[in-house]
């Protein structure tokens, strides 16, 4: 079946919604995704809404907002949960490489699915990334935390007091 794209005001560009031939409305999906570092299921994490015509770049950012860390390192979503994998989508792809650019909806995501966020490639922090839910959404909303529990620091063996002394 093929779609058209409705196309709204400026002041609308948000409200994005495909009408099928025969004007019958396909909302979008929006996903409900538990985020944790590896290891810390039960202790730290955190629960976010994002919209499936957002992009992986920005999940990474709710992520990254979501725990407060700093956004200044490379990222790959290994959508195997192996890093450095063929089946990743990079920040920086080399070539015509899978680009964290794609839209969430065009993973073709599954309830229950598991996926990492392999961030920093120096210090290798790892995001699991549960499909808890997907559902559909007449209209954009953007990434937001909608539960968290526990606190993760990005830099907790550095000496931020010492360094301001270097300066």
């Amino acid at each position: 079946m093929q779609t058209e794209r409705i196309h709204f005001p400026k002041e609308q560009q948000h409200n994005k919604i495909t009408k099928e031939k025969g004007d019958r409305a396909v909302l979008k999906k929006q996903y409900t995704l538990k985020v944790y570092p590896a290891g810390q299921s039960r202790t730290v994490y955190r629960v976010l809404e994002i919209a499936g015509e957002d992009t992986l770049d920005d999940l990474c950012r709710a992520i990254l907002d979501a725990f407060d860390f700093i956004d200044e390192h490379l990222y790959e979503f290994c959508m195997d949960n192996r890093m450095y994998t063929d089946y990743s989508y990079q920040a920086a792809p080399e070539g015509d490489g899978p680009s964290t650019a794609i839209a969430i909806d065009r993973l073709h995501l599954q309830k229950g699915q598991n996926f990492m966020l392999h961030y920093d490639f120096g210090d290798d922090w790892q995001f699991m990334i549960h499909v808890q839910k997907m559902e559909d959404a007449a209209e954009y909303a953007s990434p937001r935390v909608i539960r968290e529990k526990g606190m993760l620091e990005q830099y907790p063996d550095w000496d931020w007091e010492e360094e301001d002394e270097e300066f």
